[in-house]
């Protein structure tokens, strides 16, 4: 029994390595984990490392004092004077990045929120905390009132323990989920080829009529796109990792940013990887298994990759945090689980919860998948 697994796990390789179609899911999806990890790597810089020139045109609709205009002048803002209807046009026309009004004592920030704008912004609570604090000491200096006894009555100290790594785990993170949906994706067209390509060819009923048991032929075929899955996630993790050895020489955001996976994060991000491929390529040939036709079997699981990427990029998104129920929700706990991971959290308990219900759920997908294969179904369901 044991020689018949064997030979049908040898036939599915030797297709699926014979097969352009399915090497190009195994090798080529990969590619484009570098072509994120760099992307994303420039759209941080860019957001970051805007001159402040591309943002500094502000107007005022009101006099300003000059006191205001010192400021102004320090912190590189171009001052643009007019009336309200004025600097509206000129706003509406991208001739300022914002425009100021004053009421009072209130001055209000008119801003659409665009990308522009935010830096604007935040270049403006910066000038108005500055000038709040002059006018703070010199109402105090009026009084007869030490200044510093009133606006230095707490000092506050920032001990930085762990340099920031937002970004780097901000990218690594996502790479990961990139990662899963190319496996998603890798598994998708050899679980088509092996079931519904083979049942629409008529080579599954010759295959059904060999002395060789259900059993082994579904589990010789579940392994076989489970070793391209496997082989699809470990080349993108090898692209991940190299990638970001390009950007953190590439982009100033990474100085002083340890951007790569430690040799235990590496180890458990393989687990996650080797855990996923089993499951997805289970799913995979269950769902492609009720096809009639190749193509059937395509749409059935075309919904498969945005399913194993949005839970993952939601929680993500949402700041969820693993716990032992989130270790057992399926295509979500992976995800989880290598965020912690990255982050330096090895939680054995939700690990091993995640093994378990992955276990489990491969059983119950080859329990139906067998019952059907012993039912002939795969041949004559209509």
């Amino acid at each position: 029994m044991k020689n018949n697994l064997w030979n049908i796990l040898k036939k599915e390789l030797r297709e699926l390595f014979r097969d352009k179609k399915s090497l190009a899911m195994m090798l080529v999806i990969p590619i484009f984990i570098p072509l994120l990890v760099i992307g994303m790597s420039a759209l941080f810089e860019s957001q970051v490392s805007k001159d402040v020139s591309e943002y500094n045109k502000i107007g005022f609709a009101y006099e300003m004092s000059e006191t205001e205009k010192s400021i102004a002048e320090e912190m590189n803002i171009e001052i643009i004077n007019g009336t309200d209807e004025e600097l509206k046009q000129k706003y509406d026309n991208g001739e300022i990045n914002l425009y100021i009004t004053k009421q009072d004592s209130k001055y209000i920030i008119n801003t659409d929120g665009s990308d522009n704008s935010t830096f604007a912004s935040s270049l403006m609570d910066t000038f108005f905390n500055t000038y709040k604090q002059y006018l703070q000491q010199s109402y105090l200096q009026e009084n007869n009132i030490n200044p510093n006894e009133v606006l230095n009555i707490i000092t506050v100290e920032e001990n930085v323990i762990e340099q920031d790594n937002y970004f780097a785990n901000y990218i690594k993170n996502y790479a990961f989920l990139f990662i899963m949906m190319a496996i998603t994706v890798s598994a998708t067209y050899p679980a088509t080829d092996t079931t519904a390509g083979e049942r629409e060819r008529g080579t599954l009923e010759t295959l059904l009529t060999f002395p060789i048991r259900s059993k082994d032929i579904i589990v010789g075929k579940f392994l076989g796109v489970t070793v391209s899955s496997i082989i699809t996630g470990i080349i993108s993790l090898v692209l991940a990792i190299i990638s970001l050895v390009i950007t953190k020489n590439m982009f100033s955001i990474y100085e002083g940013v340890d951007v790569m996976f430690s040799p235990l994060t590496i180890l458990f991000a393989v687990i996650v990887i080797i855990a996923y491929s089993f499951f997805i390529s289970g799913l995979c040939i269950a769902i492609a298994s009720t096809s009639k036709t190749f193509k059937e079997a395509q749409s059935a699981l075309t919904p498969l990759t945005f399913i194993s990427f949005f839970p993952g990029m939601i929680a993500f998104m949402m700041g969820i945090t693993t716990t032992p129920i989130l270790s057992i929700v399926p295509f979500l706990n992976f995800t989880l689980i290598f965020t912690d991971i990255n982050n330096g959290t090895i939680d054995l308990l939700n690990i091993g919860l995640m093994a378990i219900s992955t276990i489990v759920y491969i059983t119950l997908v080859f329990t139906h998948i067998i019952k059907q294969y012993k039912s002939e179904k795969v041949l004559f369901a209509k």
